[in-house]
């Protein structure tokens, strides 16, 4: 079965950098019209203009996805220029401003209260303002990026992409009788401006040890879920997490 998207209208989060330009531009070579959306508008904007001149049917839309009235804003854009929702990736997420090793009996409640709203509360808010379109339309794929930090002590971070995990099971189970289906990708430790930023030195020589397929991955090494999650090849799986880390989290 191939994994096309022709004439599908896909939302990303979070897509003016990282994981974000990658999916973006893998759904767009699939076929599918693509909403840019990012709290950075010059950033949506900026990607969405390399989409553009390759011929790709695309628009960038700012978007904080821990607003209410944003994300509604972000809906009604893809409705207005594209007329629906297919798919949302709830990408955009708050990492690179957690130092590394942030001990939780340390944080802030402030700071805390700030990674849930984005990481764990954006992708909801975000997910009810899409379901109106993907309702009237009779299906739907939601594509929720956790992180393989969910399953191992990694902080409020961890904790945030966890509980992305836990919403992603009680969406799917919510939402399937509306053919809608909701899982998550869990990807490894990605050569991404964020996932680097704040490392430690010596960090990559650790991931070699830890990673079996060793060392980092790509952002392309992660869109084939991406694509698999979001085209028809998947209509008979939800509420799973796909971890695409190199072998790093294995669980029996």
């Amino acid at each position: 079965m191939e994994m096309r998207l022709d004439d599908k209208v896909a939302i990303v989060t979070g897509a003016g950098g990282g994981f974000g330009v990658a999916y973006s531009r893998a759904l767009a070579e699939s076929g599918a019209r693509v909403v840019l959306a990012d709290v950075n508008l010059e950033a949506a904007t900026s990607a969405a203009k390399d989409l553009e001149g390759e011929g790709h049917d695309c628009i960038a839309v700012g978007a904080d996805v821990a607003s209410e009235e944003s994300a509604a804003e972000m809906a009604a854009a893809a409705i207005d220029r594209f007329g629906g929702i297919d798919i949302l990736v709830n990408n955009a997420g708050l990492m690179s401003e957690i130092p590394f090793g942030q001990p939780l009996s340390e944080l802030s409640i402030d700071f805390w209260d700030k990674v849930m709203r984005i990481n764990l509360t954006g992708p909801l808010i975000c997910i009810q303002a899409v379901l109106p379109s993907m309702k009237e339309r009779g299906s739907g794929k939601i594509i929720n990026q956790t992180s393989g930090g969910a399953f191992g002590p990694a902080g409020v971070y961890g904790v945030s992409k966890l509980g992305l995990v836990s919403l992603t099971v009680s969406m799917a189970r919510e939402l399937a009788p509306f053919k809608i289906n909701v899982n998550a990708i869990a990807p490894g430790f990605v050569t991404t401006e964020a996932g680097l930023r704040s490392t430690p030195d010596g960090f990559d020589q650790v991931v070699q040890q830890m990673v079996p397929l060793k060392g980092f991955g790509e952002t392309d090494d992660v869109t084939g879920a991406l694509l698999y999650l979001a085209s028809s090849a998947s209509d008979w799986v939800t509420g799973q997490t796909l971890n695409v880390d190199g072998g790093w989290v294995m669980r029996i």
